[in-house]
């Protein structure tokens, strides 16, 4: 079996070659293409692959371009950085989609469906493109509070970070000490928040870009982060997302 991987990131790649040849064994795989350019160029020139595994994002463009000049019959599992709402919106279309990080149960299942139905992709381009435009979001403005008997709401911009810890999660403001509970987990949080503003450091910190008082750097290529008003030392941004911090705090 050919499966021809198309992935922009050697990490990205590196680690999808290791899972599908778990669990797909028999399988051929390619070195992996890293451009809308070069995937076309090869899948001009070789023979069709059985199987492709596709990030829509690539160094040059997104993937649905290169469908647009190369007939595709192969079946296709994308991968993106998108969100599961889009994820599900996409899935409409018989394709399956993985959300990065990928999951390998999500593989699995994604191989398994590629095995017992050997379904042919049919795309809708200007479905998925459509879907794949900026919409308008609107992010949470205000979080409510309980103190004592008293709801209070306090403006997210007066936020620092948000933290869990003994399965409770936090909500630390910029005005030292006042720290308040919240009926969320970081998980709903970090959907609710403005992306431009807010970061997810690790699964115990999503912190405000004012917040960050130090960035260090630490073994294996991660970072160690200190927040302003925090006495948590041990706070680590893995290696996978050292880039992607770096392309925040600079945007």
């Amino acid at each position: 079996m050919r499966v021809l991987i198309i992935e922009d990131e050697r990490p990205a790649a590196a680690r999808m070659k290791q899972l599908i040849a778990k669990y797909l064994p028999e399988a051929d795989i390619f070195g992996h293409l890293d451009s809308v350019s070069s995937a076309v160029k090869w899948l001009q020139n070789e023979p069709k692959p059985d199987l492709i595994f596709c990030d829509i994002e690539l160094a040059d463009g997104q993937s649905f371009e290169i469908f647009e000049k190369v007939e595709i019959k192969s079946p296709i599992i994308f991968t993106t950085a998108y969100d599961q709402f889009a994820i599900k919106a996409f899935k409409l279309n018989s394709i399956d989609y993985l959300l990065k990080p990928i999951d390998p149960e999500e593989l699995e299942k994604a191989i398994l469906k590629f095995k017992n139905q050997q379904f042919q992709p049919q795309l809708d381009l200007s479905q998925i493109q459509q879907l794949l435009k900026p919409q308008e979001v609107h992010y949470k403005s205000r979080f409510m509070v309980k103190i004592g008997e008293k709801i209070q709401s306090i403006p997210t911009d007066e936020v620092a970070y948000f933290f869990s810890a003994e399965r409770t999660t936090f909500m630390q403001t910029k005005e030292a000490g006042k720290r308040y509970i919240l009926d969320y987990t970081l998980d709903q949080i970090e959907e609710m928040l403005d992306p431009k503003s807010f970061f997810r450091l690790n699964r115990k910190y999503i912190a405000s870009f004012e917040s960050i008082d130090q960035v260090l750097s630490y073994s294996n290529s991660r970072l160690k982060i200190k927040l302003k008003d925090c006495d948590d030392n041990d706070i680590l941004i893995s290696r996978e997302k050292v880039a992607k911090f770096k392309e925040w705090l600079d945007d």
